[in-house]
């Protein structure tokens, strides 16, 4: 966003906070296959810090991929991604510290039925980051706050519904400080009802400047809180623009046609 008074920052929009200058995550020309099919093709993109990213499009046209490419959970064939100015790590030590700075948030929640709320969230800071269990716990018990779910924290990941567990592994995310989040479509397994609870933490985090990487079918979050949206077909971004240009007045043939199909109701 462009600057205004000075060294001062543009008033961000409702929902959504400041873009600053420096690139964070940066992707250069990446390809991916998944045998013979394509599913990722010469990808260039680049998000800034405090930028929130949606990445939207129809079934099957490499949305979920992108996002599990930016910290290696899939590999790609060519092309290069950086993570503020380092390049992806392919295994070791240095792809597990880079885990730690890439927050992921996935369609089912992931969390550890065996431990409970309190436990989900303090496990990555002290098993990775080495922070005092009882500094850990100061935090998660913050953030739970912060998601709604503090009440809830001697429980176990079962007791709680599907809604209240999005919020939590939300939470364990944000407990390893992240420099950017990535939601991998993370509404798609909740009951309607459950929806708006878990897109009004990440309107909330996107409006605190959180650097977002956002795969969802929720266009009103998108219109809310994205600094852009990118959509996406055939392994391919079509088209990138500001939430109201892209829904207003999209530029290709094939994102007209999908605003088409899931506008009209």
């Amino acid at each position: 966003m462009s600057a205004s008074n000075g060294s001062q920052a543009a008033e961000p929009a409702p929902g959504r906070g400041a873009v600053r200058d420096d690139p964070l995550v940066v992707l250069k020309g990446v390809n991916k296959h998944f045998g013979a099919l394509h599913v990722l093709r010469d990808i260039d993109l680049t998000v800034h810090r405090g930028e929130v990213v949606v990445v939207i499009g129809p079934s099957g046209s490499g949305k979920s991929t992108l996002c599990r490419t930016i910290n290696r959970l899939e590999t790609f064939e060519s092309g290069s991604i950086e993570i503020d100015g380092q390049a992806l790590p392919e295994e070791g030590k240095a792809l597990a510290q880079l885990r730690a700075d890439v927050g992921m948030v996935f369609q089912s929640f992931n969390l550890f039925a065996h431990k409970t709320i309190l436990e989900n969230v303090t496990l990555g800071p002290t098993k990775v980051r080495r922070q005092r269990p009882a500094e850990a716990r100061q935090r998660a018990m913050e953030l739970l706050e912060r998601v709604g779910v503090a009440h809830q924290a001697e429980k176990y990941p079962a007791q709680l519904s599907g809604g209240q567990q999005q919020r939590v592994a939300i939470a364990r995310a944000l407990a390893m400080e992240p420099k950017v989040m990535l939601f991998d479509e993370p509404t798609s397994a909740l009951d309607p009802e459950m929806i708006n609870e878990v897109l009004d933490v990440m309107t909330d985090l996107a409006r605190d400047g959180m650097t977002m990487i956002v795969v969802t079918h929720e266009m009103g979050f998108a219109r809310r809180a994205a600094n852009r949206v990118v959509f996406m077909s055939d392994g391919q971004i079509v088209e990138s623009a500001e939430p109201e240009q892209f829904f207003s007045n999209p530029q290709s043939a094939r994102a007209k046609d999908f605003l088409g199909k899931i506008l009209t109701h």
